[in-house]
């Protein structure tokens, strides 16, 4: 690993800086790093002339630079595997009728709850690997799937220690109002006043959660019992997010909104009564193509609406083991293209600047600005559409996270 300040210079810039229009390109770009944060962002003949005297100079050979990539909703801590259920769906039965026979999130109850807290940090590395091996520095990592108190802070735990095993950012959340397990069920109000609250007390008192979140759906929680939710998030000063509308609509993005809530996630069957109170409350619509792919939906959220009322978009994997086996940013960003119509700027912006925002982080991450942390991707492409463009092809070329990262000899001689 380098150490000290450096300047990354010859590079192209896809800064997503707001102030700039589209990406924020800058052609003659450096992005000058001091103490693990961006000192400058942009034209080498901006660049102070007294700058880092004595700094590590880094040559790109032309390659573009973008903010490390943001992967903003994630269920990446979860034990075994749910092919079975594919096995499933591909023989006719729909995701709710799987759930209403015990599968879907509740399947994963068991596996989840009979690991340690070392059993599910091992299985979780090689997909938080796989994410990181494309550009990923920030990562969202949910519980959801233990449905007790212990389990649940067991899960979080091992969020955590997932950002010390690796040099990566982990934004944990808490997920308590996932669903119902067998032990609860038909008494949705006892297992929110005997796990999920107090399990969010505790959880805030060991400092494991950064944010909470709840699935609104007929298979899950109603309006109102995700309201005794986010109601205690707020007495403890947590912001919130929302799985909603995602196979129904119960005005799941218009409650989130109500909550100022970070972000509302999936959104298929979200209206516009329902993206204008997203836009007011400046709530992020975050886009999960890989579920709409995987479970073969055919109702796709209503993007016109989002860009019509101003709703800003954030992209990410859903990378869960029923829904979303998914551990590709890269993959899912193809996906918001083609499935669901987005631009190359949308889906590049929506897993940086975007779901900086939407992880309530946008302050210190998601563009290339000065006074943020120093998270770079360095790309083997020749230009950014390549990275939306393309399908089952990596061109990372270096991964920097807070300026410290091994960057490979350009004796290609670079993208030029």
């Amino acid at each position: 690993m380098a150490t000290g300040d450096r300047i990354f210079t010859r590079a192209r810039l896809a800064t997503l800086d707001p102030r700039l229009p589209g990406l924020g390109i800058v052609e003659n770009g450096v992005v000058a790093v001091r103490d693990g944060r961006i000192l400058f962002a942009g034209d080498a003949a901006g660049l102070p002339a007294q700058a880092l005297a004595g700094a590590e100079t880094v040559d790109c050979g032309g390659r573009w630079i973008t903010p490390g990539l943001i992967d903003c909703h994630t269920h990446l801590v979860h034990a075994g595997n749910r092919a079975r259920e594919f096995e499933m769906r591909l023989a006719g039965a729909s995701y709710e009728e799987i759930a209403r026979a015990g599968g879907g999130i509740v399947s994963s109850v068991t596996s989840l709850r009979a690991a340690s807290e070392d059993d599910l940090v091992a299985e979780s590395l090689p997909r938080l690997d796989a994410l990181v091996a494309e550009g990923v520095t920030t990562v969202e990592v949910k519980s959801g799937y233990g449905l007790t108190v212990a389990d649940e802070l067991k899960m979080l735990r091992a969020a955590r220690r997932l950002a010390g095993a690796r040099d990566v950012g982990v934004v944990a959340t808490w997920l308590g109002a996932h669903a119902t397990p067998a032990e609860y069920r038909g008494r949705n109000g006892d297992f929110l006043r005997e796990v999920v609250l107090p399990g969010l007390e505790a959880a805030h008192a060991e400092g494991l959660a950064d944010a909470v979140d709840g699935f609104c759906e007929g298979i899950a929680f109603s309006p109102d019992e995700i309201r005794l939710v986010f109601d205690a998030a707020k007495k403890l000063g947590l912001p919130v997010k929302l799985h909603a509308d995602q196979l129904s609509n119960l005005h799941g993005a218009a409650l989130a909104a109500g909550y100022g809530a970070l972000s509302a996630d999936h959104l298929e069957y979200t209206d516009e009564a329902g993206a204008a109170a997203m836009a007011k409350a400046g709530t992020v619509a975050v886009l999960l193509p890989g579920a709409f792919y995987f479970i073969r939906e055919t109702r796709k959220p209503p993007v016109e609406l989002f860009r019509k009322h101003g709703v800003k978009i954030a992209l990410a994997t859903d990378c869960n083991p029923g829904t979303a086996p998914l551990t590709s940013l890269l993959l899912a960003m193809n996906m918001g293209a083609t499935l669901f119509g987005l631009t190359v700027e949308e889906c590049i912006a929506g897993v940086t600047r975007e779901a900086a925002r939407a992880l309530g982080r946008l302050g210190e991450i998601g563009t290339l600005e000065a006074g943020k942390e120093a998270d770079l991707a360095v790309w083997d492409v020749a230009e950014p559409a390549e990275l939306v463009y393309r399908m089952g092809f990596n061109p990372l070329h270096a991964r920097i996270r807070r300026g410290q990262g091994r960057v490979p000899s350009h004796s290609n001689g670079g993208i030029a």
